[in-house]
């Protein structure tokens, strides 16, 4: 492992992902990125009393797939990393409780996923982990009822709100791996702040962090975005993205519109399914990353992917104070061999 520039980690180029899966609940199996996904629940209460004990239960899922696709026992896995939006990281600690696995609890907010994986890669890649797992989750359910309001209540949302994800995403990643999906780089982000607080725009609050990092890494990597197939964020929704096109190409004159894509836009079909500015919440963008993207590369239609996760660091506390909302992104390089 080697430090490229100020930001960026450069990874021994032979840690990979060996299993990965995705499920989602009812709205996400009603959009177009479905059909990827290794299960979808009939309803967002998934058999369970709460819908905190559901995100654990989707939580748990995904794991015990992407360890089982990855050939795997939970006895194999050396360290789990995962987070969730909830108070105390509640959905992944109580969705791993019973696999007897080393949990080291992560939160980055909606950019949980890229933290996770990344810490998860640079272990694994030093060898402080021979096979390492990372996961993440969401539940629109439970997120309404901290940050906003308790679905009984029927509040409006704005166009600029986007719904959070009801999904989960996991993969197990392990060194000595020749081909297949590599992890090539790292970098994790600073956290960017230009004192928006509104509450329903998380892409305004995120799009300067996803800028920043894309910077950072295009220029410790001394790259141009045409170099990758896709330049992936998540989640910005519609706003947020423009907002990112508006801060790289007027700032930094960088343009990643020809070969990007951000996973709230992805997930939902914004024609037929009221999700206003489009997807959030730490389970889109695992989820359409241990889906789609996985898949598209593993087929060989996808060579080169940069994946940005981004996270609005708010708390219901700091909301409630009107302090304005911290953003981060991280980013992972993955290859495909």
């Amino acid at each position: 492992m080697e430090r490229l520039g100020r930001y960026t980690l450069k990874l021994s180029g032979t840690t990979g992902v060996i299993g990965y899966a995705a499920v989602g609940g009812k709205t996400e199996g009603e959009g177009p990125l479905a059909g990827g996904f290794d299960y979808i629940y009939p309803d967002d209460g998934m058999g369970q009393s709460t819908w905190e004990q559901a995100e654990s239960a989707m939580l748990n899922n995904a794991l015990t797939k992407a360890i089982k696709k990855a050939g795997k026992k939970n006895e194999d896995i050396d360290m789990l990393f995962a987070g969730d939006l909830l108070d105390q990281c509640s959905s992944s600690s109580f969705g791993s409780k019973d696999l007897n696995i080393p949990f080291l609890g992560m939160y980055g907010a909606c950019s949980t996923m890229a933290l996770s994986l990344g810490t998860a890669a640079v272990f694994t890649d030093s060898e402080g982990a021979y096979t390492a797992a990372a996961a993440t989750s969401s539940h629109f359910c439970s997120a309404e009822k901290q940050f906003r309001f308790p679905l009984e209540y029927g509040g409006q949302r704005t166009p600029t709100a986007q719904r959070t994800a009801t999904a989960s995403g996991a993969a197990v990643i392990e060194r000595k791996r020749q081909t297949g999906i590599i992890i090539d780089k790292v970098i994790f982000g600073k956290i960017c702040d230009l004192g928006i607080t509104d509450t329903n725009n998380m892409g305004a609050a995120m799009a300067p962090a996803a800028a920043d990092t894309i910077k950072n890494f295009l220029s410790d990597t001394n790259t141009k975005p045409e170099d990758y197939d896709l330049i992936l964020t998540g989640d910005l929704g519609k706003v947020g993205t423009e907002l990112l096109y508006e801060l790289l190409q007027t700032r930094e004159n960088i343009d990643i519109s020809k070969v990007h894509n951000d996973c709230g836009l992805m997930l939902f079909d914004p024609e037929k399914q009221d999700v206003h500015a489009g997807g959030s919440g730490c389970g889109c963008s695992a989820s359409v990353l241990c889906s789609n993207i996985f898949n598209r590369m593993e087929n060989g239609e996808l060579k080169s992917v940069l994946f940005f996760a981004t996270g609005a660091l708010m708390s219901p506390t700091t909301a409630l104070q009107k302090l304005s909302i911290p953003g981060i992104a991280h980013g992972i390089h993955f290859i495909c061999k």
